[in-house]
């Protein structure tokens, strides 16, 4: 079978209609935000089906195979994303996402020094940022009250 941009068109739909599905019925038991949960998925979901419903109606090309090396960072990213959120709660926002982006870097060629530097300066910024100036609680894990 000769995958196009039409196959892809189509699985983006797919995927939009799992995320309205499923992000529709998000409902807090208690309103902490005009907004509410839904409002995110909804969102992905419409912009999803959009990007989805142009590759179906522009003329599909052929799609040329991953080059050397591409599926096996693929699949190494998809276990570091489910090794993340596994660690989230456990490690806390900070040091999870250092070391993922330790290992994200490295993976595509970042030197082990500037991985390190990159990845701890991005965790303490990004943390302070959602936590303390967008009032976004993440967890600190085992970090506790350094944070």
């Amino acid at each position: 079978m000769v995958l196009n941009d039409r196959v892809l068109g189509f699985a983006a739909l797919l995927v939009a209609a799992f995320l309205t599905y499923f992000g529709y019925d998000l409902e807090p038991p208690f309103s902490y935000e005009p907004v509410g949960p839904k409002a995110f998925p909804l969102l992905i979901a419409l912009i999803i089906g959009i990007c989805g419903i142009l590759l179906i109606l522009k003329k599909g090309k052929d799609i040329e195979p991953n080059p050397a090396g591409a599926n096996f960072r693929i699949f190494t990213m998809l276990i570091y994303v489910v090794g993340y959120a596994f660690l989230f709660q456990w490690l806390g926002f900070v040091l999870s996402t250092a070391i993922m982006s330790v290992f994200v870097s490295r993976l595509f060629g970042g030197s082990w020094g500037k991985a390190i530097i990159g990845a701890v300066c991005m965790a303490v910024l990004f943390f302070f940022l959602f936590d303390k100036g967008l009032d976004v609680v993440l967890p600190t894990g085992i970090l506790g009250d350094l944070l």
